[in-house]
């Protein structure tokens, strides 16, 4: 059996349990090397998918220098459940390690467990787009907190988890080519202009097959939407003001659909179209964060 585990340094500092102490003398908010085979997976875990030639880079780099940074953990009956450190906790086990350097947590809620191991993630930048909105997701449907408690946990703005979360309103196909980093977040939230998931879907094709910029995107979504808007309601060629046009366009892109500002000599309207339920219902998500 391997024994090196730690970074160079640390092993001065890190106090470690003998495999035959006791669980409950351990502090319940310590740094402490633990045993490998005590440690539970994460249930709460925001991240769903690893990336297989990553965590080989990271097991190299453990068996040359060591585990720099400690996992976090929280005691549970007969061992301890992974907080935080999923990766590396995965390949001090693929590479043989027993012991593990870990700073113990006093964590007794799923809200927590689940709230920091995203936190964690977020602060590492290590959670693809889907993944960080099936997390804001979970945290508002299965622990009952609003987007802007769930924004203040995690350090963002109400706006961002929202767009986030949105996401998740895309058709499969697209959230998976979004893992997979085959478009970005400015692709999807283009594509989240359009009325339909068949539109969508097609749409994407194109974007994957042509390897389109995220402007040539919200170009053809603007595009497609002045067709349909045609179609369903003619209006008479008149010369608009080309700074209203423009002002159009800036609303198009934050509404996702077609707008309309319609001067007169007593002010004017903005009209927002909408096409289904759904639609609106976006719509008026985006007037909410606005308003705040």
């Amino acid at each position: 059996m391997k024994h090196k585990r730690l970074g160079k340094g640390l092993e001065a500092l890190i106090p470690q349990i003998n495999e035959d102490e006791e669980l409950s003398n351990v502090n319940k908010e310590s740094l402490a090397e633990i045993d490998v085979s005590l440690i539970q997976p994460n249930p709460f875990q925001p991240r769903l998918e690893f990336d297989r030639d990553q965590l080989n880079e990271l097991k190299q780099s453990i068996m040359e220098n060591g585990v720099i940074q400690p996992i976090t953990v929280r005691m549970v009956e007969n061992g301890y459940e992974l907080i935080a450190g999923e990766r590396r906790f995965r390949a001090v086990q693929e590479i043989g390690f027993a012991r593990i350097p870990a700073y113990i947590m006093d964590v007794s809620s799923e809200g927590q467990m689940l709230e920091l191991a995203l936190v964690e993630n977020i602060q590492r930048e290590d959670l693809n787009p889907i993944d960080l909105a099936k997390a804001y997701q979970r945290l508002q449907k299965e622990y009952g907190m609003t987007q802007e408690a769930v924004a203040k946990k995690v350090g963002k703005d109400r706006a961002t988890v929202a767009n986030m979360v949105r996401l998740l309103k895309l058709p499969f196909n697209i959230q998976k080519s979004i893992q997979n980093e085959e478009i970005s977040m400015g692709h999807a939230r283009a594509l989240m202009g359009l009325r339909t998931s068949e539109e969508q879907l097609e749409m994407w094709r194109k974007v994957v097959k042509g390897g389109w910029s995220v402007r040539k995107v919200e170009d053809s979504v603007r595009e497609q939407l002045d067709a349909e808007e045609k179609i369903l309601e003619p209006v008479p060629d008149v010369k608009k003001d080309p700074h209203l046009s423009e002002l159009e366009d800036q609303l198009r892109l934050i509404f996702g659909t077609q707008v309309h500002v319609k001067p007169s000599s007593q002010g004017g309207k903005i009209e927002i179209v909408y096409y289904v339920a759904d639609d609106l219902e976006r719509i008026m998500e985006l007037i909410e964060q606005i308003k705040v």
